[in-house]
């Protein structure tokens, strides 16, 4: 099972963006750190089953869950996870897997149990706090950006950051692609404001009118972000937020985005 965790594509993915280790001293070495693999191994693991990180088992991964926890912090601060995002998708732009000219964006809601930054009163969970994921794909659902708020925020306001969030995704001839041709949205982005904001960046904004029904226009084109969002909560750790510091919650997010990438390049060939 440890082997499956961590194949071999992500791992050779991931060394290159590891920072290096500080060095050790001669006259008192002390323990040797436990192995980089190991420790993703034990992250990957607390992603999908969700369990909490006392409970991560030792002997299956190579290294304890705390051990885990402080080397995705340490790799969460250097950035690591974002640009392993960047990477994969420039390689799925690279074999033509990308598509940029229709994109969807929504939002989901998670509840937050132990509270923390970015959490708020949920107003379609009876008011407990919880915080909610944002998210923006590609035509076939490719994740292209996500971000996190708290539950208490409007969709809306989250829009422009999502498309700066967006990375420069090179793999082919010219400039980087980081710029939708035509996002999609729901009635909760039906605000004029915003398609002139984005218009001026010269996107072509295809949000659903209010007072229209559900499912027509831009509702045909929607269920990718809707899939995606099914598939990032198939990983057991982001469906509820057990991270107080939101950093970490974050990075478990890119992650398994990242993962959700690497499937796609894996299916294609």
């Amino acid at each position: 099972m440890s082997v499956d965790l961590v194949p071999d594509d992500l791992w050779g993915r991931v060394v290159p963006l590891l920072p290096p280790r500080p060095p050790r001293r001669r006259r008192y070495p002390g323990r040797l750190p436990a192995d980089d693999r190991a420790a993703l191994r034990g992250v990957v693991y607390v992603l999908c089953k969700g369990v909490s990180w006392v409970d991560v088992p030792a002997e299956r991964v190579g290294c304890s869950g705390v051990t885990a926890w402080r080397r995705l912090r340490d790799w969460a601060k250097a950035g690591v996870w974002p640009r392993l995002h960047e990477v994969l998708l420039s390689e799925l732009r690279a074999a033509g897997l990308l598509d940029m000219e229709d994109a969807a964006v929504d939002g989901s809601h998670v509840r937050a149990l132990k509270g923390g930054p970015r959490t708020g009163l949920s107003p379609v969970d009876r008011a407990r706090p919880g915080s909610k994921h944002h998210l923006i794909t590609d035509r076939h659902g490719t994740p292209l950006a996500i971000s996190l708020t708290g539950g208490n925020r409007h969709d809306v306001t989250r829009l422009m950051p999502l498309l700066d969030a967006i990375p420069r995704m090179c793999g082919v001839r010219g400039r980087p692609r980081h710029r939708p041709g035509r996002p999609f949205a729901d009635h909760g982005y039906d605000y004029d404001k915003y398609r002139r904001l984005l218009r001026a960046r010269g996107i072509t904004p295809k949000i659903a009118r209010k007072g229209t029904p559900h499912g027509s226009g831009p509702g045909k084109t929607r269920w990718a972000v809707e899939r995606t969002f099914a598939r990032l909560h198939q990983f057991k750790r982001p469906r509820i937020r057990y991270e107080i510091r939101t950093d970490l919650h974050l990075r478990l997010l890119q992650l398994a985005c990242s993962v959700i990438c690497l499937r796609r390049l894996r299916t294609s060939f």
